[in-house]
């Protein structure tokens, strides 16, 4: 049989072992607005037992050397011995040939193949949506999950989360907040006490109701215990106002325990039936903050203050320029009162909400009864309060935002590896090189550059910088031995694809401060990414004088932010949404003076607002 159907085989029986090990504590799901035929599934802990219709991403349109590498690698995983043994060798033989025949073209420096064994990218300007699900595959970011709709983040892709998680959470902490962290599951009487809140979320949530399986009688795969059947069925944590405004009750007596800034790195379940890798999946990373305050005033400040916060690293660390603004109506958090946003723009023209913080009023203190007594202890009222997050959709913003036709591309604030180093060795010699390149690494990891040497044996140069370039390295450093003889590194930038060369000793055979050069380097790439991103954005803000000019850039898919003059009613951007596809994605801050006197592009009113249109992820 071919090696897909042997894994799959091997796959199954797997489950089925690990189902039987587990049909204590495990939980029965149903998700509200899914299809009758996976609206009820099994879950048991430590079993990936879900069924999964939609696969996350495409299997790779990869070449046949990488998809005999890839069986390779399944058989492995899941054959018998001699089953395992004859497919690598198929295996090998088939990427051989295919190699051969495709052949390879010399890199200019270092010789050897440039590509080996990699998948196809298609360029952006064939098809955008195929050509992101090709770059995450390429850079071994996430992979399919037998799990609809989830993914399975893969070491590289978590490595760029955690650089990017660790930079926010210290920015959070210097605001006063405090992390926690709350159940994943929810009563269903929790979400039901805020009305609005309910509404925005009861499509999307997964409902446990069972807290045990047993063994069918017929001794066909089991079932939930009907005795196992909880007496309240539990949410699978949407988001988490409920849950802690609940404890808020606890927590919050008088105004000395005010202000409260609590924040929650977590996962979230929101049941997508359309789902694309890192923008929308129905189990996701993010963090959530949630603040009471005495004051509006205060509690308002706060949610400007954390949009400030998303501003910042989406400028400052990821490179990514977004605009402030506020929703509209139709657009705001469920329960919220203003939701404040950061809207980016991809390389497409297409809008991404990159991250939320919401002024929520009173709702969710009314809700849970939450309030704090005052100076004079006579009185209580009613907190106010906030809550603002993102999440891994910060990811997907990064690689539409700085990635090119050649696979990812990073800015070194939040690249995982900074630096790659390739000792170009031969026959001879070689020791001295390894030496060398040993000793640049030493110096650049000591002033906190993250460095990789690439010394693998066996494996062309050229295979190296096509393997690095495609996970998005910003700067790779090679050394040979003519570079040795003159104390240099011939040196690449990922996202321009320029090369130089760079001194690193000195005429006496002294170092130089290599560590300072490249972080120079490194340094220009960053601002570099910045400039260019900023330049395409504002390059595609469109001032339109009515909703037929807008109407007719969209048509030839001339894609982008339209900044107009609005008056605000739900009617009319429904309308809009429906014939266009476009729909409001803020209010910009920094644009609302110019509202003043100017009538709606679409209704002839009298403008109340700047809106920015767009299409959107």
């Amino acid at each position: 049989a071919p090696p897909t159907v042997l894994a799959l085989v091997a796959m199954t029986s797997l489950s089925a072992l690990a189902f039987r090990g587990y049909t204590r504590g495990t939980l029965r799901l149903s998700f509200a607005g899914a299809p009758s035929s996976v609206r009820r599934v099994g879950f048991a802990a430590g079993a990936h037992s879900m069924t999964t219709r939609m696969p996350l991403l495409p299997h790779r349109r990869t070449s046949e050397a990488a998809g005999c590498a890839r069986h390779e690698r399944i058989m492995r995983l899941h054959s018998k011995a001699g089953a395992e043994g004859a497919g690598t060798k198929a295996a090998e033989a088939a990427a051989a040939a295919a190699t051969k025949q495709k052949g390879g073209k010399k890199n200019a420096k270092g010789g050897g193949e440039s590509k080996e064994a990699g998948g196809v990218i298609t360029p952006r300007d064939q098809d955008y949506s195929q050509w992101y699900l090709d770059v995450i595959a390429e850079a071994d970011l996430i992979e399919n999950s037998p799990v609809k709709g989830c993914m399975v983040i893969r070491p590289n892709g978590m490595a760029v989360w955690e650089s990017l998680r660790d930079d926010l959470d210290r920015r959070i902490k210097a605001t006063g907040t405090t992390n926690a962290y709350f159940p994943l599951f929810i009563p269903q009487s929790f979400l039901s006490k805020e009305a609005e809140h309910v509404d925005g979320f009861a499509k999307e949530c997964a409902v446990v109701t069972h807290h045990r399986l047993r063994s069918r009688e017929d001794g066909k795969g089991l079932e939930p215990d009907p005795d196992a059947k909880l007496e309240e069925p539990l949410i699978v944590r949407p988001t988490s106002e409920t849950m802690i405004w609940y404890m808020f009750k606890n927590w919050i007596q008088s105004y000395r325990d005010l202000p409260l800034k609590i924040n929650q790195w977590a996962n979230v379940v929101r049941w997508e039936l359309r789902t694309r890798p890192f923008l929308r999946s129905a189990e996701f990373l993010w963090q959530e903050g949630h603040t009471a305050h005495a004051t509006p005033e205060e509690a308002l400040e706060t949610s400007k203050q954390m949009l400030d916060v998303y501003e910042d690293v989406a400028r400052g660390l990821l490179a990514i320029p977004v605009i402030k603004g506020m929703k509209s109506e139709t657009e705001r958090f469920a329960g919220a009162s203003e939701t404040f946003t950061i809207e980016a723009m991809m390389q497409n023209g297409w809008a991404l909400q990159a991250g939320t913080s919401h002024f929520l009023g009173q709702n969710f203190a009314k809700a849970f009864d939450v309030k704090y007594s005052t100076d004079s202890e006579a009185d209580r009222d009613y907190v106010w309060a906030t809550s603002w997050g993102v999440s891994t959709r910060l990811l997907g913003a990064l690689i539409m935002t700085h990635s090119d036709d050649n696979g990812l591309v990073l800015p070194p604030k939040v690249a995982p590896t900074q630096v790659v180093l390739i000792p170009i060795v031969k026959a001879s010699g070689g020791e001295e090189v390894v030496s060398f390149v040993s000793e640049i690494a030493t110096r650049l990891r000591a002033a906190g550059i993250r460095v990789h040497v690439d010394d693998r044996p066996g494996m062309r140069p050229g295979a190296k910088y096509y393997h690095w370039e495609r996970r998005g390295v910003p700067f790779r450093m090679e050394v040979g031995a003519r570079d040795l003889k003159k104390g240099s590194a011939f040196c690449a930038r990922r996202h321009d694809g320029s090369k130089t060369p760079m001194q690193i000793t000195n005429e006496d055979g002294t170092f130089r401060d290599v560590a300072a050069q490249v972080q120079e380097e490194l340094d220009s790439i960053q601002a570099s990414l910045l400039e260019n991103a900023e330049k395409r954005r504002d390059e595609r803000i469109f001032r339109v004088d009515s909703y037929d000019q807008m109407k007719q850039k969209l048509d030839k898919e001339e894609y982008g932010f339209f900044l107009v003059p609005w008056a605000a009613d739900n009617d009319n951007e429904e309308a809009i949404k429906q014939d266009s596809k476009a729909t409001i994605r803020c209010y910009p801050l920094e644009n609302q003076d110019e509202a003043e006197g100017k009538t709606c592009f679409y209704s002839g009113k009298p403008a109340t607002h700047m809106a920015i249109f767009a299409r959107a992820y």
